[in-house]
């Protein structure tokens, strides 16, 4: 069991005030193999959704057994998932054609049935590549990241990575970004996954760190709060938390093709 206690100073509005963070704790509960599980994993009552660039599986959350599955050829029509969250009998999950430049981002949504495609919504360019979504108050939640590596847009790096906030017709509302030195964790990549948290905070992570990194809105201006860091066994990609069971996490390991349930407590 893995234990992070955090002392963080944070400046809000002019002044700076130390905050006593809360204790987290980390323990792997079991693990299940799964050959799509290369970007991320969604998740309902009673199944886990493996995702990977152009497939996805949908298992049995009781013994992992797989009972679904689709895919596509690279790039017809669809290049890179990767996360995803079920809502009602939908999943939706976000794609984009990284490492292509103009960076192209898309919802595509699937019925949890028998995985059958049901259609998308498309942003364009301009945004960046949707990394994940999410949903909170009956508002949407997306990060769009740009990157420093091989899908580098001109005049554009990961300090351009922003979470967008979007009505139920995926209209922009508000947006905010990261601070500097979470995108300096990120490196040349940027949020592969972000979930809200039982407590109602946001919980992220990277590309390939075995963190998870709680923010929280700011107060005032455009910019998160970073709270505190969980250390976890997954390197980096899309996660996402059972509802059905408060503070157990299922994330990825990608090269070892595997689903990981754990559990964090959180202790005020």
């Amino acid at each position: 069991m893995k234990m992070i206690h955090r002392i963080l100073v944070i400046s809000c509005l002019g002044c700076s005030v130390l905050s006593l963070q809360a204790d987290y704790s980390y323990e792997p509960v079991k693990r299940y193999e799964a050959e799509e599980a290369r970007q991320g994993v969604a998740l309902d009552a009673k199944h886990f959704y493996a995702i990977g660039n152009y497939y996805v599986g949908k298992y049995l959350k009781r013994d992992g057994s797989r009972v679904a599955h689709w895919e596509c050829s690279e790039g017809e029509p669809l290049t890179h998932l990767n996360a995803g969250l079920v809502v009602g009998n939908r999943l939706y999950l976000a794609h984009s054609n990284y490492p292509g430049v103009p960076a192209l981002s898309s919802v595509e949504i699937f019925d949890t049935k028998n995985l059958e495609w049901l259609g998308s919504h498309s942003f364009g360019h301009g945004l960046g590549s949707l990394t994940w979504i999410d949903q909170k108050d009956g508002k949407w939640y997306a990060c769009f990241a740009f990157y420093g590596n091989r899908a580098k847009e001109p005049g554009r790096d990961p300090r351009w990575t922003q979470v967008v906030e979007l009505d139920k017709e995926w209209r922009r509302l508000r947006a905010w970004t990261f601070p500097a030195e979470l995108i300096e964790k990120f490196g040349d990549y940027s949020s592969s996954g972000g979930a809200f948290g039982p407590d109602g905070l946001l919980y992220l992570t990277g590309h390939d760190h075995q963190e998870l990194y709680v923010v929280d809105f700011p107060k005032g201006g455009s910019e998160f709060v970073w709270l505190d860091t969980v250390d976890i066994e997954a390197e980096g990609q899309a996660f996402t938390w059972d509802d059905a069971k408060p503070w157990t996490l299922y994330s990825i390991l990608k090269n070892d093709r595997q689903v990981i349930v754990s559990r964090i407590s959180k202790k005020d």
